[in-house]
């Protein structure tokens, strides 16, 4: 079992930044791949960007460049940092561990992130 915990979000200016955590429980986190994903009102669910254990990055066309994902498995924490930041990337950021190979598929509570003068 793995428990996810997000935080980092907040009300920022357009063209600002925020980092996002993801921390979670579990000695073998390090396994894991990590995804951020967010949900906007009234939209569905969409992948940010994912990190695999062994650290390939993968990354939503809307946000390249202006995103980048990163884990410290020392710390068994995911981050998601966000730079340039627009209105549209107002939504509500989750964090998902999925264990390769396995049904193991877990998700954090979201934070919110909201983008606006």
């Amino acid at each position: 079992q793995v428990q996810l915990v997000e935080s980092g979000g907040g009300l920022v200016q357009p063209g600002g930044s925020l980092r996002l955590s993801c921390a979670a429980s579990g000695s073998i986190f390090n396994i894991y791949v990590v995804g951020w994903y967010r949900q906007a009102p009234g939209k569905q669910r969409e992948l940010v960007a994912t990190i695999s254990s062994g650290g390939s990055t993968n990354y939503a066309d809307s946000v390249k460049g202006r995103f980048t994902i990163s884990r410290d498995n020392a710390k068994n924490t995911v981050y998601l940092q966000m730079n340039s930041l627009k209105p549209e990337d107002t939504a509500v950021y989750y964090c998902n561990a999925e264990r390769p190979y396995s049904k193991e598929n877990y998700w954090g509570q979201g934070t919110q992130v909201t983008v606006s003068s």
